[in-house]
């Protein structure tokens, strides 16, 4: 799977946070993390779900789930 350094970095956090907290981020915990506006994280969930590379329930909360094998994540930076 192909995917950007910095949606590598999105998709690492998404791994971390999960394996830690037993759940998927909320995009709070994403924007709170990575400092971007709301509008930015959201855009970059929308990318990665259209790249196949995350999916998520629509209008369900901390639904996201990892597509990507563990061994193409990225280590977070």
């Amino acid at each position: 799977m192909k995917f950007t350094a910095k949606q590598g970095q999105y998709l690492a956090f998404i791994y971390c946070y999960t394996k830690i907290h037993y759940q998927s981020p909320a995009e709070r915990d994403m924007q709170m993390y990575f400092r971007v506006t709301a509008p930015s994280i959201h855009q970059m969930v929308l990318t990665l779900e259209k790249n196949g590379l995350i999916s998520r329930a629509p209008g369900q909360p901390r639904s996201i789930r990892l597509l990507v094998p563990k061994e193409q994540i990225p280590q977070l930076d």
